[in-house]
């Protein structure tokens, strides 16, 4: 599970509690502080929880980092986070900080809920559709970001992609990840099980979450809604980062969540409204359908040849166009 619930004493009450942290993966300290915050918050997020009562700040200090660079740095680290807490109705009462080779940013979230404010991942039922709330790509885009400065990794990727596209990719994807995963509407649409995908990739995360559903149910995958131009890039590079396989990492993903048909495309028609009053996930925006809960074994699968759907950044002409035209209703062919 995202989170751990433990019952308490008191009034049929539970803690829900969860921490994360990781290292720097963008070059902007105040954002860098953001995602970190809205990676710990996704975890209750990903419960269908929508408040959270208190947050700590875990933050360690590079040794490697002069008085100049640590004053510079750090403070907007703990402005982005304090930021997002604040963003999310909560605040930052505490913490630890320490000194270490690396940095590392990451928190603990923590609410007192009653049973009806958390949905347990394990309801997901043949006949249910799987709904993912941001684009995958977001290791992929940040390491092109960084190959723009180096000359042989640019090489193996040039000719599917320019560097303008690199940019706007990255930007993409820093905002997504800096965007909080809150939202009431599993509650609203009946969401039968959620978690957030992070670190083990979309298939390993599905797999997960498989595993834990109290029916004997599989999930499969039939799109990717995958940041524009990342999926080419994944295959330029071979076996890097197997994107279209489900297996590359993301940070601070979106939350993969069980709907039931009859609730999925006004789950993801009210999620795009949301995210287009809030600046938007790109031009698409909010979630997309990307397949189905049937009885199995409790195991995730992508199918052999899966839709790639490109996912313009935001403020690329593409993603201008698209906002300015009606979008098509998801679907699963």
């Amino acid at each position: 599970m995202d989170c751990c619930v433990i019952p308490l004493r008191h009034g049929g009450l539970s803690l829900v509690q969860t921490t994360d942290f990781f290292y720097p993966l963008v070059e902007d300290p105040y954002m860098m502080g953001r995602i970190a915050c809205a990676n710990v918050l996704s975890d209750l997020y990903a419960m269908g929880i929508t408040e959270c009562d208190n947050m700590l700040m875990l933050l360690s200090v590079s040794q490697k980092m002069n008085d100049k660079d640590r004053e510079r740095v750090m403070p907007l680290i703990i402005q982005g986070f304090r930021d997002a807490a604040e963003e999310g109705g909560t605040s930052v009462t505490g913490g630890q900080t320490v000194i270490n080779p690396w940095i590392i940013v990451g928190g603990v979230a923590s609410v007192v809920c009653q049973p009806n404010e958390f949905i347990m991942p394990d309801g997901a039922v043949p006949g249910d559709v799987l709904v993912l709330t941001k684009p995958l790509g977001t290791q992929v885009a940040v390491n092109a970001h960084q190959w723009l400065d180096q000359t042989e990794r640019w090489n193996k990727i040039k000719l599917v992609v320019t560097k303008e596209e690199v940019k706007e990719a990255y930007q993409e994807a820093m905002f997504s990840m800096a965007t909080l995963n809150r939202t009431g509407l599993m509650h609203k649409f009946q969401a039968h099980a959620a978690t957030d995908v992070t670190g083990f990739g979309l298939l390993g995360h599905a797999n997960n979450l498989a595993a834990q559903q109290r029916d004997e149910v599989a999930f499969v995958i039939h799109n990717l809604p995958i940041i524009a131009k990342m999926a080419a890039i994944s295959k330029a590079c071979g076996n890097l980062f197997n994107l279209i396989q489900g297996t590359s990492a993301e940070t601070s993903g979106g939350l993969l969540v069980c709907l039931p048909r009859e609730q999925a495309a006004k789950f993801c028609s009210e999620m795009k409204s949301q995210s287009s009053a809030a600046g938007g996930q790109g031009a698409a925006g909010g979630a997309w359908i990307i397949g189905i809960v049937e009885k199995g074994d409790r195991r995730a699968r992508i199918i052999d040849k899966p839709r790639i759907i490109e996912v313009p950044a935001r403020g690329s002409q593409t993603a201008n166009q698209e906002n300015n035209s009606a979008s098509p209703s998801p679907n699963l062919s």
